[in-house]
């Protein structure tokens, strides 16, 4: 919650780590569960503070909140609970764990998750993936993937994209052309040029070299990309595009195609909502109202019911 909040009601005592744990447990308590107190402690509280509420249960009760949390809730109201107890990075970490245990791959959630973040935020998942797992994430993404779209992950998950805001155009101009070269020229070969300027040039810098391709190629950069590859290695592309182009126009896509039509996508709903509270969720609702003429929280409401509603809404607020 940004500091424009800190006069809403809520707030107004300040944030009481021992209070809230408290109120949590007074929730949990007898018959039924006081879901409303529980929605007004979690929505209004950022995860660093919602880390210290766990802290504090524990050393209050002596038992894990989520524990408590996830024997006395249900279906997708549990779910958005329990990934708002979890740090970001976390919650990221265990989601991409869950896309490559088992059976079978969720390529689009790693490619959604790794080709959406910056360096910061990487080095955060990959440093939650290891402390939750013991795993390494590098190590698990080059097992659980193949090919190009291998390649390309591996890439963005160095972290080492460039993030000054400063734009070369001759750089532009180079890249614009070794993409040309590499993709409409004589595919297949050389996804390498893709992999460095997508994976390892700054957003500003992206931007002029997209406008440079337009010239060189006389087409966007995504429709050489739809023409050029497939699967989900054109997902993987055509993600890190979208981002450098503008990354809350993205997510309100991403949204807006969770709640499109018959059936909700609710993981993708609690997914974004809750790992972009805190970095660029204003901007995703403005650019959602720009893009469907309504509010996040208008779609968000006709298409969600009960508690579940009422946590996202209080998030959205």
């Amino acid at each position: 919650m940004g500091s424009s909040h800190s006069t809403s009601k809520r707030h107004h005592q300040g944030f009481d780590a021992d209070r809230d744990a408290k109120k949590i447990h007074s929730a949990c308590k007898g018959a039924g569960t006081d879901e409303k107190k529980i929605i007004e402690v979690l929505s209004s509280r950022t995860s660093e503070q919602r880390q210290q509420i766990k802290q504090k249960y524990k050393a209050l009760y002596n038992k894990d909140m989520e524990e408590v949390l996830k024997g006395d809730l249900s279906g997708n109201f549990e779910k958005a609970v329990l990934a708002l107890l979890d740090l970001p990075c976390e919650y990221e970490a265990r989601e991409l764990r869950k896309a490559m245990k088992g059976a079978g791959t969720d390529e689009s959630l790693l490619i959604e998750i790794l080709c959406t973040r910056n360096n910061k935020e990487i080095v955060n998942i990959k440093a939650a993936y290891k402390r939750l797992f013991d795993r390494d994430l590098e190590s698990d993404v080059k097992s659980d993937t193949s090919g190009s779209l291998k390649k390309i992950l591996v890439t963005v998950l160095e972290a080492t994209r460039d993030e000054t805001q400063q734009v070369n155009a001759e750089l532009a101009e180079q890249d614009a052309t070794d993409l040309y070269k590499a993709g409409e020229g004589r595919w297949g070969t050389e996804e390498l040029a893709f992999n460095v300027v997508l994976a390892k040039r700054s957003y500003s810098q992206l931007r002029a070299t997209f406008q440079a391709y337009e010239k060189v190629c006389g087409k966007d950069i995504e429709e050489s990309i739809k023409s050029e590859t497939s699967g989900d290695l054109e997902k993987a592309y055509l993600t890190l595009v979208s981002c450098a182009k503008d990354c809350p126009g993205y997510f309100a896509t991403l949204l807006h195609k969770s709640m499109k039509g018959a059936g909700t996508d609710e993981e993708t709903l609690i997914r974004v909502l809750v790992t972009r509270a805190e970095s660029d969720l204003p901007a995703i609702k403005e650019k959602f109202q720009q893009m469907y003429k309504k509010s996040l929280a208008e779609a968000v409401r006709s298409d969600t019911s009960g508690d579940f509603r009422k946590l996202l809404l209080a998030i959205l607020h």
